[in-house]
């Protein structure tokens, strides 16, 4: 996702086309790196292994209540994210997404649904997005994926903006950040997220091969015992089909 900075002259939204390899498609914004991807017989499942730990954030949330929850995506991506809490979970979902174009390749390439009464796409700056009163304390699930076409860094990585990010968040609310990029600085993305959630609200995954860190910060901080968390995953990959129990491995909270 491209954005201008505030005060800066608009600029030129990158073009976005696809690739594909074998029985998989990926999203570009003119470069090389991926944006996204799809399995093309199975649109609607997760293909890389960092989206799935997106979802880390269903260790903590009741699942009883996950059916009718709300999930906001900041950055469409190929749609990955969108489409499997609108199809696989069931949720409520609002994607804030700045360039067109990537939306028209979601809906034309990537098989993302069309919006209806349970799933809405904003084309619009997420920063100013989410500061709109009609989203405070209405998400319960916040996935944050925003890159530019050279993936170097995140878009939008400052205290201001994940402050922003926990007042949308609902009381038992989530948030899953992808940190990922040769220009990122992982320490003080996290020390960002800790200034704004708390260091006990904080719980992190080893980056995956790919370099891809991602980040849980919950609004209200909780230590779930080992026993409780073997627990929960064992269900996401029986209900839903994500190697939860693998995550186990590799994520802890950020303080003991």
């Amino acid at each position: 996702m491209s954005r201008k900075k505030a005060g800066a002259q608009a600029i030129e939204l990158p073009e976005v086309n696809f690739s594909e390899d074998g029985e998989i498609r990926y999203l570009h914004l003119g470069t090389e790196w991926i944006q996204g991807s799809m399995y093309l017989d199975r649109p609607y499942d997760i293909e890389l292994e960092y989206v799935q730990r997106m979802f880390g954030w269903l260790l903590f949330y009741p699942h009883a209540d996950v059916k009718g929850a709300h999930a906001m995506q900041l950055g469409l991506g190929a749609g990955t994210i969108t489409k499997f809490c609108y199809k696989k979970l069931k949720m409520t979902c609002t994607a804030i997404e700045l360039n067109p174009g990537v939306l028209h390749a979601c809906r034309g390439w990537f098989r993302l649904p069309p919006d209806d009464e349970r799933l809405r796409v904003v084309l619009a700056d997420a920063l100013q997005e989410i500061q709109k009163e009609e989203w405070r304390g209405t998400v319960d699930a916040l996935q944050v994926d925003l890159y530019d076409e050279e993936a170097a860094a995140p878009v939008l990585d400052t205290p201001d903006f994940y402050r922003h990010c926990r007042d949308v968040l609902t009381p038992q609310g989530v948030m899953t950040v992808n940190l990922f990029g040769r220009s990122s600085s992982y320490g003080e993305s996290v020390e960002k997220i800790c200034a704004t959630f708390g260091e006990d609200a904080v719980w992190i995954f080893k980056p995956t091969r790919e370099g891809n860190a991602i980040v849980l910060a919950q609004r209200t901080a909780s230590r779930p015992k080992r026993e409780q968390l073997l627990a929960a995953a064992d269900k996401i990959q029986e209900k839903w089909g994500l190697p939860a129990p693998k995550w186990l491995r590799v994520f802890k909270p950020l303080t003991k």
